[in-house]
């Protein structure tokens, strides 16, 4: 048997073909652009993605294990809002999770307490909750003519089963959902202009939420039956896909942002620290993840104006960790999520001197970027959550200079996954393979082989500790001034 797992992306859908097993056997991808009508906006056609996962499937067809497919998981990014008519026609471009024109509704709703008791959650410009509160004041004849409302990877399954459905993940980050009852809040609703009748039917992501479209089955050369299972949300699916899925369980995505994803058994939400608190894509399960803006893209950042490529401006600083310098780099180039949620601050160097070289601003800028994922990891720890290890991921994973710096501030060891599969994509399809044949998700999400352990240097520990406590008295100096 065979299982596909799709990863609609911001820029692009990856569909994976992977065994009973699990093992991968192909993928495809097919790309795609936003379009920013005005400062702050970003939307997509929803019918772009249709476009791209037909083109993914066209390639996969040939495939000799094609044939045998009997499950599919959609992993999507969240918050974003496809508003549908009674026909199920849409009635404008998606608005997605980085757009930030609704950043007056999220601050009329979040100053209602419910929300943050309810949803776990601050409203976040980019939630969907306020998008609707923009629609209906800035589009009233839009608003009107809304039947449902979908997430990106709720478009998609509808595309594929017929059916209005979404999954506890994704649909936490709506700000219309009880994370704690795992259900829609009537008062979120309610006080965001909403009705029940507008959402999709919600399921576990790792359950059956239709079955393949007859007619779409036999346009892709299927003759069995196709389960579509409930899916997840992105940061879902990759925990599905690293193995993250209880307590203890988590990883460091070193991206153009840097996530900080914890598992949870329970839901203890903390939204005064501005962590993210959602369902996890599997039945009586939650994960926290805490945000920073500015992770790889600080680094890539430094390399533009430097002339030189990322890898070449960290060679010269070697393996062996050297303790904090005194150039301090804020990494808020675009705001910051965990712990400030402050759209306004900027980054800043400071303790420069005549002195200061390029090595010295390049250690600055690895070293606030390791504190501001200590930022979140503290209010991991001041949820509960249990950091023991984690798993590191991403294109900054590659600097190992990077991983030791990061292991040592959080004091925490990183674990290197060996080479594989183990994001979103595959997480998809570990929830397409559960859906289909029942199996307990305890079996089939399990973490990748470890190819490394990358652990603290105790003798430093005390010294980053140290210049981590003026990190947080920074970030206030710096918001004073701009």
């Amino acid at each position: 048997m065979a299982y596909l797992g799709i990863d609609l992306g911001t820029s692009g859908l990856r569909a994976l073909l992977v065994d009973e097993a699990g093992a991968p056997l192909a993928s495809a991808e097919r790309h795609y652009e936003a379009q920013h009508p005005h400062p702050g906006w970003s939307e997509q056609e929803p019918a772009s993605w249709i476009a791209a996962l037909e083109g993914a499937v066209s390639d996969l067809r040939a495939e000799p294990a094609w044939p045998a497919l009997r499950g599919i998981g959609v992993a999507g990014h969240m918050h974003g809002a496809v508003l549908l008519n009674a026909e199920d026609q849409v009635l404008r471009p998606c608005i997605l999770w980085n757009d930030t024109r609704a950043h007056a509704e999220a601050a009329e709703l979040d100053a209602r307490s419910e929300f943050r008791a309810i949803s776990g959650n601050i409203v976040f410009p980019g939630f969907t909750a306020p998008k609707l509160c923009w629609v209906q004041r800035h589009e009233p004849e839009v608003f009107a003519r809304i039947a449902k409302v979908l997430l990106p990877a709720a478009f998609l399954s509808l595309y594929l089963t017929g059916e209005h459905v979404a999954d506890m993940s994704d649909s936490a980050g709506t700000s219309w959902l009880d994370i704690a009852g795992r259900d829609w809040s009537e008062a979120l609703l309610a006080a965001g202009h909403m009705r029940r009748d507008q959402m999709p039917r919600l399921v576990e992501g790792s359950e059956p939420a239709g079955d393949l479209r007859k007619d779409l089955a036999a346009n892709w050369g299927l003759s069995g039956p196709v389960t579509v299972a409930g899916g997840a949300g992105d940061n879902a699916a990759a925990a599905c896909g690293t193995g993250a899925l209880g307590e203890g369980q988590g990883f460091v995505s070193l991206g153009t942002s840097g996530v900080l994803l914890a598992a949870r058994d329970g839901c203890h939400p903390r939204p005064e620290s501005a962590l993210h608190s959602f369902c996890h894509a599997v039945p009586g399960r939650w994960y926290q993840m805490g945000v920073m803006l500015s992770c790889t893209d600080s680094l890539n950042w430094l390399s533009r104006i430097a002339g030189l490529r990322p890898a070449e401006l960290t060679a010269p600083l070697g393996v062996t960790l050297q303790p904090p310098g005194r150039v301090r780099f804020l990494p808020y180039l675009s705001g910051e999520r965990t712990p400030h949620n402050d759209a306004v601050i900027r980054g800043a160097f400071t303790g420069l001197g005549a002195e200061t070289g390029r090595d010295e601003m390049t250690r600055a800028v690895l070293e606030g970027v390791a504190f501001g994922l200590r930022d979140s990891a503290e209010a991991l720890r001041s949820a509960g959550a249990d950091l023991s290890h984690l798993l590191a991921i991403g294109g900054g994973s590659r600097s190992r200079y990077w991983l030791r710096l990061i292991a040592t501030v959080l004091d925490t060891p990183l674990h290197l996954p060996a080479s594989g599969e183990f994001g979103a994509a595959l997480g998809a399809a570990r929830l397409g393979l559960i859906a289909a044949t029942g199996a307990a998700p305890e079996e089939v999400i399990r973490p990748p082989a470890t190819a490394e352990v990358i652990e603290p240097v105790a003798a430093l520990v005390p010294a980053f500790d140290e210049a981590y406590s003026t990190f947080g008295p920074a970030y206030h100096g710096i918001r004073a001034i701009q």
